[in-house]
């Protein structure tokens, strides 16, 4: 046996011997959110770019103040107001704090496929709806008598279905501009329907978040998954349309978002105190006004944006670098982390799994891969076990 699988093994059963693992998961990804916004709120270079933000002073109204704790508390007060005191973020590299992309690529594709199998896989290197080819830890629990039918994505790209490989896997994936469908269906989530279809997007391949979020509370309220995926997109298409006015408005929505899932969670019996909540990004975006719209490894520049040629000699710098946040009764209440050795996106299926109780490494021994290893520093250290 390989020294890999043994540290992880050893990390594995470590873990089981003091951790009550909570009955359900929600992961959240929030597409292209830049960690210098989520960590010290707007950017003053960009905020100041007229090339870039339109209505300077309505979002100086909104999100201004004199210090970058100010800024970021104004522009994701849940974050910073509920996570960072009960729960852990990683990710702020002014305090020597990182969260890396493994993929070659540092695009929305490879970066999802990261996040949900656990491992970055150089081949997937498009955003093309082709069905993936790898296993998803979600689609590994779906498998399982405990979780069948209690695993569901929603997502605002409608790549999804092919990420998720909806045929193959059975999950329960609503993406794009599809209509919610489920038995039973509410009233509310039949009329959320009716106005997804006359609501018009800027966008032909990404709806609109709050269709998203509202048709996946539905489905949380209705269902009662055990794992449930979220995937929110507006950041990352409103950035590339070099909209900052709306990219900050976006990236405020989404804290409102987590903030009425945390609520909801919270007023159901089978999810109250008994559910993690884990949020990460599928890449970064420029550090530069001139480079943010974009995201993309040199290697991705050079096969597949060619659109992007000045940033052919160096990709564009700072699209690998993401962060991770928690809550959650088995999540440790650390904080904002300082230092601390580079966490990557190929660690979070791992940590999600243990989150729920389940053994990471079985999950890659179905598939015969290998796989990131848990993020013991997110796992809380004070639970007791039971199982």
């Amino acid at each position: 046996m390989c020294k890999s699988k043994v540290s992880l093994i050893i990390v594995i059963l470590a873990l089981a011997a003091r951790v009550q693992a909570a009955d359900n998961l929600v992961l959240v990804t929030i597409d292209g959110l830049r960690w210098q916004e989520v960590f010290s709120g707007y950017d003053p270079a960009l905020m100041d770019n007229e090339q870039f933000t339109e209505h300077r002073e309505l979002l100086l109204e909104q999100f201004g103040a004199n210090t970058p704790e100010s800024r970021r508390q104004k522009l994701m007060p849940f974050l910073w107001g509920t996570i960072a005191r009960q729960g852990l973020l990683a990710g702020n590299r002014a305090k020597e704090s990182r969260v890396e992309v493994a993929n070659p690529w540092w695009f929305s594709y490879p970066g999802y496929n990261e996040i949900l199998t656990g491992r970055a896989d150089p081949e997937i290197s498009s955003n093309r709806a082709v069905p993936n080819k790898n296993h998803t830890f979600l689609e590994w629990l779906h498998s399982r008598p405990a979780y069948r039918d209690r695993v569901a994505a929603f997502g605002s790209w409608e790549v999804f279905p092919a990420i998720l490989n909806r045929d193959r896997s059975g999950i329960h994936v609503n993406a794009g501009f599809q209509d919610a469908s489920w038995a039973g269906m509410s009233a509310r989530a039949r009329f959320l329907n009716e106005l997804q279809a006359s609501t018009p997007s800027p966008w032909t391949n990404v709806r609109l978040d709050a269709f998203t979020y509202g048709f996946a509370r539905e489905f949380l309220q209705q269902r009662k998954p055990r794992v449930l995926y979220l995937a929110l997109g507006e950041t990352d298409d409103f950035a590339h349309d070099g909209d900052y006015y709306q990219y900050l408005n976006a990236a405020h929505r989404s804290d409102s978002f987590l903030a009425d899932l945390w609520r909801t969670l919270q007023s159901i019996p089978a999810y109250k105190d008994n559910t993690n909540l884990v949020i990460t990004v599928d890449h970064g975006r420029g550090r530069t006004p001139g480079a943010w719209p974009h995201h993309a490894s040199r290697r991705a520049v050079l096969s597949y944006f060619d659109n992007l040629g000045e940033f052919r000699e160096t990709g564009v710098e700072g699209a690998s670098e993401t962060w991770i946040a928690a809550l959650g009764p088995d999540i440790r209440a650390a904080g904002e982390l300082a230092g601390g050795v580079t966490l990557y996106l190929d660690q979070v299926a791992a940590t999600s799994l243990l989150l729920l109780g389940e053994n990471p490494e079985a999950f890659a021994r179905t598939y015969s891969t290998e796989i990131g290893k848990p993020i013991t520093r997110i796992i809380a250290s004070d639970v007791q076990v039971s199982r």
